[in-house]
């Protein structure tokens, strides 16, 4: 295992290493995780965030009626309940 070693700043701050960024795909802006296991922490980028998500989904190009389908969801299930209360 290499070890590579830096200074804790007054703050509390670090830089990590370019070889470290290199090695986790690291750029400005990423989230990363220190992990803790007793006396020791591993440092790993993080899977996911809000800022990660934030633009992986685009918006639908045709306004939707959000009421309208909210009725027609209640229609469905009250359909779906009478074809069933019929059954019995």
């Amino acid at each position: 295992m290499k070890e590579i070693t830096t200074t804790v700043t007054q703050r509390g701050q670090v830089t990590i290493p370019a070889e470290v960024r290199r090695a986790l795909g690291l750029k400005p802006k990423d989230k990363v995780t220190f992990q803790l296991d007793g006396t020791e922490v591993r440092l790993a980028a993080a899977s996911f965030t809000l800022e990660s998500a934030f633009g992986s989904v685009t918006p639908s190009t045709r306004p939707e009626d959000i009421d309208a389908i909210i009725e027609a969801a209640k229609a469905d299930k009250i359909d779906k309940e009478i074809r069933q209360l019929n059954r019995a």
